[in-house]
């Protein structure tokens, strides 16, 4: 990696922990410690992405060095460069859990390239002071969904972190992967993740909740100057203009959550990004049927905080949290509020749009509202593949009859036999609204047909793919990870030399562990 040009802003310019030990502790007055990653006892490439390497300066040549192996697995540490942990706070669940930070990922150093910063992170490196009871690795298992689901959502278009590689560490992990008390030995293994900044609101209400006020403001200004630049004005008035930026960034990456059928599964005030990209993919997953209250997490499963359909709210209710933690600097409760109460309007607006482009409804009437609505009932009705129906949907064509349309969207019901009396008779209304509106439109059926399908994907990365994906790779078989991989960069095309994905989830994998629900061992 000889053209990697290291400029660590954020360890040159915050306060670091003067504790150099690496043993879990409380961490007062500093935003990071120095902490070198485990080293691995025999690492291995199982895949790198070359677009995540030309975009921070690495060839595709260098992919295949043993110094990309050895930086990248945390067996070597860069020139020039001391790896560190972040120190940071959260709400976990709604309940103010304090100091939590890096537990299992280690920086190893920004870099510039075309102009551009980014953070070079290994997750599952080792114990870090902020590991708590754990040990800071991670598993295969977790590690190829975390890999594969970066940069499927970056080819969905969805704001993200992406991941330049993912390696075998060579060391057996013990994780009990149901907590029901029966712990295994996993492969060890380490992603290689990138990211503008991994700051996230946790970092705040950290400095706030221990009363680091000159901490917050130091740490606030160095947010507004290297990654929201564009903000002038008064101190008071760049506070609320990152406030507002943040928000708005946040309520564009959950749009296009609700667009692709995304659930983030852990949606902690410590997994949210102040840059609004998705971060921490731990039991995530995407609707198969269309189910608002579905959430993949098990942790989850009792109160479902985190359910699909909960997770603008949940994206305002953090967001009330960061302003808590902005708050001594503005010393001013409306200016924040008025940013929040408008957040959930904004987001209705943008929802509305969103939903009709899906739909191929490109010009507004006053029907669309209850048009959306009474989709979003009708689906509940009977299992509907979301990915299924959405992208048959581009298919109709406006001379086209009801029965032709239920006909042409059919493949999405789970269980075709349910689709009689009360709930045909509800798809029917349905469809011969839609199918009427969809005649106002000016758009020719083609036209329409490919601007619906820049929206609606034919792939996404079901649970059950990557349980596919991570069966073989446990007997050494990466060959699915690689299709996936290849596969999901072209997330809205046909290719049909991939048709056998374009499937709803098999009976099989409706209740088998890790193709439905998870949990947060990693």
């Amino acid at each position: 990696m000889k053209n990697l040009k290291i400029n660590n802003r954020f360890t040159a310019e915050l306060p670091a922990d003067t504790d150099e030990t690496n043993e879990v502790r409380q961490v007062k007055d500093a935003l990071f410690s120095y902490v070198n990653p485990t080293k691995p006892s025999n690492p291995e490439l199982i895949h790198a992405s070359e677009e995540v390497a030309k975009l921070v300066g690495i060839s595709v040549d260098e992919i295949q060095s043993e110094s990309f192996l050895n930086v990248f697995s945390g067996k070597e540490i860069l020139e020039g460069t001391r790896p560190y942990a972040m120190c940071y706070a959260g709400h976990q669940f709604g309940n103010w859990a304090g100091q939590l930070g890096d537990g299992r990922a280690i920086n190893l150093t920004e870099v510039e390239h075309n102009n551009d910063f980014f953070t070079l992170q290994l997750k599952g490196a080792g114990k870090t002071p902020y590991s708590r009871t754990a040990d800071g690795l991670a598993v295969l298992r977790s590690s190829i969904r975390e890999h594969l689901c970066a940069e499927a959502m970056h080819y969905l278009g969805v704001p993200t972190t992406r991941s330049l590689s993912l390696m075998l560490s060579g060391d057996q992990v013990l994780r009990d992967v149901l907590y029901n008390g029966n712990p295994a030995y996993e492969k060890g293994a380490i992603v290689a993740r990138v990211a503008p900044s991994f700051i996230r609101f946790g970092s705040f209400e950290m400095l706030t909740a221990r009363n680091e006020l000159k901490n917050l403001k130091q740490f606030v200004e160095f947010n507004i100057k290297y990654y929201f630049s564009e903000i002038k004005g008064e101190p008071k008035e760049q506070y609320l203009q990152f406030f507002q930026k943040v928000a708005d960034t946040t309520r564009e990456m959950i749009l296009h959550w609700q667009r692709v059928g995304f659930v983030h599964g852990v949606m902690n005030t410590d997994n949210m990004s102040i840059h609004g990209i998705t971060i921490d993919y731990g039991p995530y997953g995407w609707l198969e049927n269309y189910d608002p209250n579905w959430t993949p997490n098990t942790t989850d499963s009792q109160n479902r905080r985190y359910r699909f359909g909960n997770q603008p709210k949940i994206a305002q209710w953090n967001l009330y949290q960061l302003a808590n933690a902005l708050y001594p600097l503005v010393n001013e409760a409306a200016p924040l509020e008025k940013i929040l109460e408008s957040f959930i309007d904004k987001f209705d607006k943008d929802y509305k749009l969103m939903m009709l482009n899906k739909l191929g409804l490109f010009t507004s009437t006053k029907s669309d509202g209850s048009i959306i609505a009474g989709l979003e009932a009708i689906l509940q009705l009977s299992e509907t593949d979301m990915t299924i129906f959405f992208r048959n949907l581009s298919k109709i064509k406006k001379s086209d009859s009801v029965e032709s349309a239920l006909e042409i969207i059919k493949d999405a019901f789970y269980i075709p036999e349910e689709i009689t009396g009360e709930i045909l008779e509800a798809w029917t209304k349905w469809f011969a609204i839609y199918m009427e509106r969809l005649k106002t439109e000016d758009l020719s059926d083609e036209s329409r047909s490919t601007k619906m399908n820049l929206v609606n994907p034919k792939y996404v990365l079901r649970n059950y793919m990557a349980q596919l994906a991570i069966d073989a790779a446990d007997k050494g078989d990466y060959s699915l990870v690689n299709e996936l991989y290849l596969l999901l960069q072209k997330p809205y095309d046909e290719q049909p030399e991939f048709e056998k994905w374009f499937a709803k989830r098999p009976d099989w994998a409706r209740s088998k562990v890790g193709c439905s629900m998870l949990s947060c061992s990693s």
